[in-house]
Formats: structure tokens, sequence, C-alpha cells
């Protein structure tokens, strides 16, 4: 008898059937690969509380402190050395530099005579970029002149790193276009909710005043708010403009900027004072805003949060009306440069009131110096963004273009440059002296200094 066999449909077919089996087993297992991993750092998320991370921060606080001190000592004398030939607005000594501390011997004429491409190769640019003390965390960091007054400001996880000396005064003066004839007319106080009215209802219109309320009214912001996701150890209402922009001014604070990522990428931004706003055209070191009110309102609703807006939503984000971000705005553009009595109406130094060594100094920032280019008079500022290409000089990523600060009421402003690394007028001379590759002399140097006192 003969046997016959039946083939199976194909081989073919029952590949695909194994295939299949497999793969559906494959999703299976990776569904509860994935379950049992999302209940795993769900449990570690819950497990670990506001007060455990509190607790882990403040212990770390000291090691991230000490490397920021060990970084600073490295690069500068922090020894404060002041003069009071000439004064802040306030009254507060001015700091004398240059801080930075140069390698391997070389003077400052030294590396004037150097390339940038040997500068570079021996790794003695004296000026790198400055870095927040925490900048996994980032976030705004308020100097001790304030916190020991608002409290609410300190943070648990990192503190302030640059000594008062080399900060501006606190409180600042504020002067108004408005009213140039009452001077300082915050009557040296910090401005806040509970005085501006008793302080400006009799100096401002409704509107103004009522943009300064907003302006000292706090909002929630990232590192200051209500929620567990805070490096504040209370819960607060958050922080005001004026926190930062102190009677309009600055005290130094820091935080990153919102637009780099990843995260290791982002600047330092030191505060910049308001002063003058109504003669300015962009706004933001690195951010070219194009108006006040786009940066009042950009501020709120991005940088507060790092540039995020899913965390705004999160811990409370007041939207402001486009009415009430003018009425901000209104009171911002009176905001007035301080006095600068030995200049004229042109912005130029008046040869009856003038030293021989501030005229040679404001000659030399006209000419050799080649600062007028990008500062022209009156107000010291050409209304662009420029890259100085800093990169040339170190090994680093990039800086890219940053805002032509307006150099009125320098004196009252340090530190310098838009991470604050420049820490009196003489380092910021120094930095553009290499920079510029100019070889000013010591005494083109010292008169310069001179001249940027009188702005």
């Amino acid at each position: 008898m003969k046997v016959r066999y039946v083939p199976l449909r194909s081989n073919k077919n029952w590949g695909i059937v194994v295939k299949i089996f497999l793969l559906v087993g494959g999703i299976y297992l990776l569904f509860l690969a994935f379950s049992w991993g999302y209940v795993k750092v769900d449990k570690i998320l819950r497990d670990k509380s506001f007060t455990e991370i509190m607790k882990e921060e403040k212990a770390n606080k000291p090691k991230i402190m000490a490397k920021q001190r060990k970084l600073l000592k490295e690069r500068y004398n922090l020894t404060p050395k002041t003069t009071t030939e000439v004064t802040m607005s306030g009254g507060k000594p001015i700091p004398v530099g240059p801080t930075a501390k140069l390698k391997d011997g070389l003077t400052f004429e030294d590396l004037a005579n150097m390339t940038p491409e040997e500068i570079k190769e021996k790794g003695v640019f004296p000026y790198l970029p400055l870095p927040h003390p925490h900048p996994q965390n980032g976030g705004m960091v308020f100097p001790p002149v304030q916190t020991r007054i608002h409290p609410e400001l300190v943070r648990f996880d990192v503190d302030f790193d640059l000594p008062d000396a080399f900060l501006p005064e606190f409180p600042p003066p504020l002067y108004l276009t408005t009213h140039p004839e009452l001077g300082d007319v915050s009557k040296g106080k910090e401005i806040t909710l509970d005085n501006y009215y008793e302080l400006f209802k009799d100096i401002l219109t409704p509107v103004q005043l009522e943009g300064l309320r907003l302006l000292l009214t706090k909002f929630p912001q990232q590192q200051f708010n209500s929620t567990d996701d805070r490096k504040s150890e209370k819960p607060s209402l958050g922080v005001s403009c004026f926190d930062c922009h102190v009677n309009g001014h600055t005290t130094g604070q820091f935080h990153l900027n919102p637009d780099n990522r990843p995260q290791e990428t982002r600047f330092r931004i030191d505060t910049v004072s308001l002063r003058g706003t109504h003669v300015q055209q962009l706004f933001g070191s690195k951010r070219s805003l194009r108006s006040v009110e786009d940066f009042t309102e950009f501020e709120q609703r991005s940088a507060y949060f790092d540039g995020d807006h899913t965390l705004a939503a999160k811990k409370g984000i007041n939207q402001l009306s486009r009415e009430q971000v003018m009425h901000m705005a209104q009171f911002i553009n009176i905001i007035d440069f301080p006095p600068a009595p030995k200049l004229n109406r042109y912005g130029r130094l008046d040869p009856a009131k003038a030293t021989e060594k501030e005229l040679l100094g404001e000659k030399i920032f006209f000419g050799k110096g080649r600062c007028g280019y990008c500062h022209p008079a009156p107000y010291y500022t050409d209304q662009l963004m420029h890259d100085l290409k800093v990169e040339r000089f170190y090994q680093g990523r990039p800086e890219g273009p940053i805002k032509t600060f307006t150099l009125r009421g320098l004196k009252d402003s340090p530190p310098y440059f838009h991470d604050g690394r420049l820490l009196t007028i003489e380092d910021t001379v120094e930095f553009f002296n290499l920079v510029l590759e100019l070889k000013l002399t010591r005494e083109e140097k010292e008169a310069l200094v001179a001249f940027l006192r009188q702005l």
C-alpha cells in the first residue's frame, strides 16, 4: 500500500504565523516591562516628597558653592578695592580693578601682544564665560543684601556667589524723565507695594501708577511659587519685576537665559538696568525683543518659567492683558538715567568741567579705542547686537550676538557683560583691549576708565 503524504499549505504561511506570534508576544512583554517601569518610577516620585528633595539639595548646597568659590578664586582677586573719587549715584564706592588673575606670570601687556590663536593655544584668556553656580537647576539667585530683607527670596539649593563690593548699591536711586527736578524719587527707600502709593500718588498719572503697581506685584515663577516644584523653603506668591529690577535698576541678580537648550548650553544672564529704556529699541541681552511691551509679556509668559509654557500653566501663571502690559511699559519708559554733571546736551564731556585725563579718555573712546562705533553718544548704544567672536581666544562654544548695552550710568551697574564676568570697569577695558586687539597703553586705559566713570 502506497502511503500518501499531504503537504502543509505552505512553509511561508507558517513563517508568517510564527512572526505574528513573536511580534504579539514581544509587544505584550514590552507592555509589561513599561507597565512595571512606570509603576516603579511613579512610586519613586510619590515616595520622594518635597521635604526629602529639599533635604538632599540643602545637603548638597555647600559642595556646589565650594566649587563655585574655587572657580571664582582661581579667576579673580576678590579682595575688594574701591575708590570714592567718583561714587555711584547713591554714594556707594566704585570697585576698582582689574580683578582678573593672569596665568603663567603674564601681564595684560603680554597678553595684548599675543595673537588670539596664541592666547587660545596657551589657555591664558582671563575672561572666560562665568557659569551659574548650579546650572542644572538654574533660575534666579538674589544677593544677600536683598535676601536679608526679603528671606522669601532665599533658595535652599544655591547661594549668590559675588561679593557685595562688586554689585550696585541697594536700594538704588530712581530717576524719572517726567520729573528731573526731583532727583531720586525713591527718597532712599526700596519701592514696594507698601509704600509705592504714598511715594508716587502726586507725581504719576493713573496709568503710570497702575503700571508701577503691577511691576511690584509678585507672580509665580519657576523657582519661587506655591507648588512642590520650587527652590524656596516656603510656598510664596512668586517674584515681582522689581524684585530683580529693584527701583527700576538692578542689584546684580542673575539667572539663565531661557532660549538655549540643552540645559548646559544656557548662558548666565546678569540683570540689567531698566534705566533709559525710552531711548532703546532692543530688549533682552541675547533675545533681541523689539519693544518693552514684548519684553514684559515674554518675561511673564515664558522667561519666568525658563521658556517652558507647560510649567507656566502648572505653576499658576497670571495672564496679563495687553492693556496691563502697556500700563507697565508706561512706567518703565519714564525711568531715566542717573545725572551725569560733566556731560553736555550732546552726551559729550564739557571741557570746562572735565579733567585732562577724562578728556583724553573721551578722545580714545571715539578714536583709537573704537568704542564709539558701537556706543555712540548721546546714549552710548547703537541699538544693535554684535558677535564679538570671543571664542577666538579660548576653547569653548561660540557665544553669539549680544545686545549693545547703553553705557550711560555705567558706574552704577557692576558687574559687566551679559554674564557679569567683568567685575569692574577696568576689567571691561582690559577685555575689549584684548578682544578688539587695540594695544592701548597703560596711560590710555586709565584715561578711558576715567571717562567711562563720567557717563
